[in-house]
C-alpha cells in the first residue's frame, strides 16, 4: 500500500484539513507527523503557556487519530531532517503540509521540498488551510499587498472561500514509525495559573457554543471589558484547532450584525499576515518609521517595570496586565489600551512591549502581535498615527462601573463604581485605605512629551 506523510504545522486538527484529506487519496496509509521544531526553541517562541497548549492540542489529536484507527507520530528537531526520516522509515513517496507565508515558513519549505526531490519525493504544499485568504491572493494595482485594512476587507469580504471538509472516518497508519512520547501540560513549568485548555475537541465546542450564545451581542459588546464578551478563540486559531475557514462560513451561516463583526476580526487576522509576508522585516522593524528616538529598557526601566507588573497607578492598565499574566490571554480592548500607554504615554519602544506579550500569550503570533503593536504605536497600518488612547476615559468607556477593574486588582475592590479608574480624587484618608500606587506618570505631561517626540506641536 502507498505511504503519504502529513506534516502538521499550524493547522492542529482533524476537520476541514485538506492536506490530511489529500494524503488520505487513493486508499493510502497516512503517517501524521508533529516536529517539535528546535529552531522555535532556539528563537525563545517556545515559551511555556504555548508549551502547554500545544500539549493539549497534541493530546487531543492524537486521540481523534485513535478514534479513526491511527496515532500520531511526534518527533523533536530539525523539522526537514525528522520529516525526512519519517518518509525513509515508512516508505512514503509524498509529503503534505499547510502553505504559510512567514520568512522562517517559506525558508522550511523551500528546505523540505529540495531534501524530499533529492530522494525522489514529492513535497504538496496546501493552501487555505492556515488562514481563510492566503497572503498574495488578493493584491491592489501596484503593490503586491494591501496597506490599509478597508479597502482590503471589502475585496476579502467578496471573494469566493472553499467549503469546509469533514474530518475523515479513518486514518490508517503504518506500523512500525517511532514515535517520541506526547507532550503533557503538567510537565510545563512556568505557565499562567489560568490558562485556557487547547484541542480541537475544546476549539470547537467553543465556536459551537459562541456563535449560538454569545455571537448575536458582539458587535455591541466586543469592547465590553467586564462582560468578556469575545469569542476567546484566538488561541485556537494560533494552533490551527480551529479552521479559519470553517468559522467564516459558521459565522456567515449564524448571520446578524455580531456575527458580521466576528467575520471582520477574521479579515483583520488574514490582513495582518499579508502585510508581514509581504514585509517581513516589518516584524522587528517599523513598516513605516516616524524617526521616534523611543525611551529604552535601559532608560525607561522602571516605567518598564511598572507596567509588566501592573502597578502603573492607572486601574485599567494595570488590571489589564494582570489578566495577560494570569491568563495568557487579555482581551483586545485591554490590549490596545495598553499598548497605547507604553507606547506612547510613556513613549516606550512597541518592541519591548511585543515582547513581552509574546512571552505570555498563549495565542502570541508574529503578524497579529507585532503588526497590532505597530498600529497602536503609530508604526504601523494605522491611518490615525498620533492617537493616544487615554486610560481614565477608555476605562470609564469600556468598564464604566469599574467591575473588570475590581477583578483583577483585588486590593481595590473596596473602591465603588466609576470612582475606581480616578482614585486620586477620592479624599485623601479613603485613598490611604487602598494599598496601590500612585500614577507613574502625568498623563498630561505624558502627552505633551510624546507630541513633541513626535513633532506636533
Amino acid at each position: 500500500m502507498s505511504v503519504s506523510v502529513v506534516l502538521f504545522t499550524g493547522d492542529l486538527r482533524l476537520h476541514d484539513h485538506p492536506p490530511l484529506r489529500a494524503a488520505l487519496g487513493g486508499g493510502r496509509e497516512v503517517v501524521p507527523l508533529f516536529v517539535r521544531d528546535s529552531a522555535v526553541e532556539a528563537a525563545g517562541f517556545a515559551v511555556p503557556n504555548r508549551r502547554a497548549f500545544l500539549a493539549d492540542c497534541l493530546q487531543d489529536l492524537d486521540e481523534g487519530l485513535r478514534g479513526r484507527g491511527g496515532r500520531l507520530v511526534v518527533r523533536s528537531g530539525d523539522v526537514v531532517r525528522e520529516t525526512c526520516a519519517v518518509a525513509t522509515q515508512s516508505g512514503a513517496d509524498e509529503v503534505h503540509m499547510s502553505g504559510e507565508h512567514t520568512r522562517y515558513a517559506r525558508h522550511r519549505e523551500d528546505r523540505l521540498r529540495a531534501a524530499l526531490e533529492a530522494d525522489g519525493r514529492r513535497l504538496y504544499v496546501h493552501d487555505g488551510v492556515v488562514t481563510a485568504v492566503d497572503p498574495g491572493t488578493l493584491t491592489p494595482a501596484g503593490s503586491d499587498h494591501f496597506a490599509v485594512f478597508t479597502p482590503y476587507h471589502r475585496r476579502w469580504a467578496g471573494h469566493r472561500l472553499r467549503e469546509p471538509l469533514g474530518a475523515p472516518h479513518r486514518v490508517p497508519v503504518p506500523d512500525g514509525v517511532h514515535s517520541e512520547p506526547l507532550p503533557v501540560r503538567t510537565e510545563v513549568a512556568g505557565t499562567s495559573p489560568g490558562l485556557a485548555a487547547g484541542g480541537e475537541t475544546e476549539g470547537r465546542r467553543r465556536l459551537t457554543a459562541w456563535l449560538r450564545t454569545g455571537a448575536g451581542a458582539y458587535e455591541e459588546r466586543h469592547d465590553d471589558l467586564a462582560g468578556d464578551a469575545t469569542s476567546r478563540l484566538s488561541p485556537h486559531l494560533h494552533f490551527g484547532t480551529v479552521s479559519a475557514t470553517e468559522a467564516v462560513h459558521r459565522a456567515r451561516r449564524a448571520g446578524g450584525p455580531g456575527a458580521e463583526a466576528f467575520v471582520r476580526q477574521l479579515c483583520w487576522r488574514d490582513f495582518h499576515r499579508q502585510v508581514l509576508a509581504a514585509r517581513p522585516a516589518a516584524s522587528a522593524r517599523d513598516y513605516r518609521t516616524r524617526h521616534d528616538h523611543w525611551r529604552t529598557a535601559r532608560t525607561a526601566a522602571d516605567d518598564i517595570e511598572a507596567w509588566r507588573r501592573g502597578l502603573t497607578g492607572y486601574p485599567v492598565v494595570d488590571a489589564a496586565m494582570r489578566q495577560l499574566a494570569h491568563e495568557g490571554w487579555m482581551h483586545n480592548r485591554g490590549r490596545l489600551l495598553t499598548a497605547s500607554f507604553l507606547a506612547k504615554t510613556l513613549y516606550v519602544d512597541w518592541r519591548i512591549g511585543a515582547d513581552h506579550f509574546l512571552g505570555l500569550l498563549v495565542d502570541g503570533d508574529i503578524a497579529n502581535n507585532q503588526l497590532n503593536w505597530q498600529w497602536v504605536a503609530g508604526t504601523g497600518t494605522d491611518s490615525r498615527p498620533n492617537r493616544v488612547l487615554n486610560p481614565v476615559l477608555q476605562g470609564r468607556r469600556y468598564d464604566p462601573d469599574g467591575a473588570y477593574v475590581r477583578r483583577w486588582v483585588p486590593e481595590l475592590a473596596g473602591v465603588s463604581g466609576p470612582a475606581v479608574h480616578e482614585l486620586w480624587k477620592l479624599p485623601a484618608a479613603e485613598r490611604a485605605r487602598y494599598d496601590y500606587p500612585e500614577p507613574i506618570v502625568d498623563l498630561g505631561e505624558a502627552l505633551a512629551r510624546f507630541r513633541r517626540a513626535r513633532d506636533l506641536d
